[in-house]
């Protein structure tokens, strides 16, 4: 008796996360067996709020609209570099904090790349510009010149995606949470607040 060999695909949504405070970027990918296929990108545009914490409220529901939207398996997000301007640090690293908590939130598992390691893996140089990382993207996704974005922002988004593809079934060091619990346990000098402690032991003994 002859039986017909069926091949299994799968796939796998990505959402790639260029965080900002005045422009923040995003791309998805469908991955379908080892083939990435571009399925979105964009950006976030905050620079028509004054207050930060209006920008954040913003990037809160957008990043929430957009895993509702596109329903991605996993999450790939740049992580902020270290610059000589202390306020724009914490104001980048609260932006990438509440982009990551809405992953977290809807237990997305989340990776997070520097910026040097996407340069890297989409060019092969560390110091390329986002020029260069677009350029590259548009060649292996063979995106028609007319559909690439006008804000660099979204490329650079969509590259976090493709860095994540890349890595797929490979050993990393990246940081990487699979949910809220998993980022508590391994951050736990952030959660330093005396009520912060007691709102996870109280939720820690409800599960009990």
């Amino acid at each position: 008796m002859l039986t017909k060999k069926t091949s299994i695909v799968t796939e796998k949504i990505i959402l790639g996360i260029d965080p900002g405070t005045t422009i923040m970027g995003y791309g998805v990918l469908k991955i379908k067996g080892n083939k990435p296929e571009l399925v979105a990108m964009g950006v976030i545009d905050l620079r028509k709020y004054a207050d930060h914490y209006l920008k954040l409220k913003c990037i809160a529901e957008r990043v929430s609209s957009l895993i509702e939207s596109f329903l991605p398996d996993e999450m790939a997000i740049e992580a902020p570099f270290f610059g000589k301007n202390v306020q724009s640090m914490l104001k980048l690293g609260r932006a990438q904090g509440v982009a990551m908590a809405m992953g977290l939130l809807k237990e997305v598992p989340i990776t997070e790349y520097a910026p040097l390691k996407i340069k890297m893996a989409i060019t092969g140089k560390g110091g390329a510009s986002k020029e260069q990382v677009a350029d590259m993207l548009q060649r292996m996704l063979h995106i028609p010149k007319e559909k690439m974005p006008k804000f660099l922002d979204a490329t650079d988004g969509l590259a976090a995606a493709y860095c994540h593809f890349l890595q797929m079934g490979r050993p990393s060091t990246e940081k990487a949470y699979g949910g809220w619990k998993d980022f508590m346990s391994k951050n736990p000098n952030r959660i330093s607040s005396p009520k912060a402690k007691e709102i996870q032991l109280l939720k820690e003994k409800r599960r009990k």
